[in-house]
């Protein structure tokens, strides 16, 4: 079960960083995130 919870977490880790890869430099700033913040912000999602 946790191999299993642990892939899930790994592609929705890889599905939020592609998607706010896609955005552009001013969308990702009305939204308030640095582009060297995606790591980060997408880290979250998985908590």
């Amino acid at each position: 079960m946790n191999l299993v919870r642990s892939y899930q977490n790994w592609r929705r880790y890889r599905e939020t960083v592609s998607e706010l890869n896609r955005l552009s430099q001013r969308e990702l700033a009305d939204l308030g995130i640095a582009r060297t913040d995606i790591p980060a912000v997408a880290r979250r999602t998985v908590i």
